[in-house]
């Protein structure tokens, strides 16, 4: 019975270690993406232009600035190019 009680609680433990998780990768891809969509938007670019001067997808601009993609690094250097900062600026201070 205790061995059961113990398996259950380390089951439930790492779920919520689990969930914890995903909240925080989440929110830190929506910051991620506003950061990109803020910056694309001070420049005046679609996500069209945006996309052709990355050379990335316009539907993968949009799901990036939506939170739902976890980007490569050379596709965080792309974007930074085509949005003419450093990288550095659009992943200061993220935390997973």
């Amino acid at each position: 019975m205790i061995l059961i009680v113990c398996s259950l609680i380390v089951i439930i433990r790492a779920y919520i270690m689990t969930m914890c998780e995903k909240v925080t990768i989440d929110a830190t891809l929506k910051t991620f993406g506003a950061r990109v969509r803020l910056r694309r938007k001070e420049l005046g670019f679609s996500q069209e232009e945006l996309a052709g001067i990355s050379g990335l997808h316009r539907t993968y601009i949009g799901s990036l600035e939506r939170g739902e993609r976890n980007i490569s690094l050379a596709n965080v250097v792309r974007i930074a190019n085509a949005l003419e900062i450093d990288p550095s600026e659009l992943v200061k201070g993220l935390r997973i």
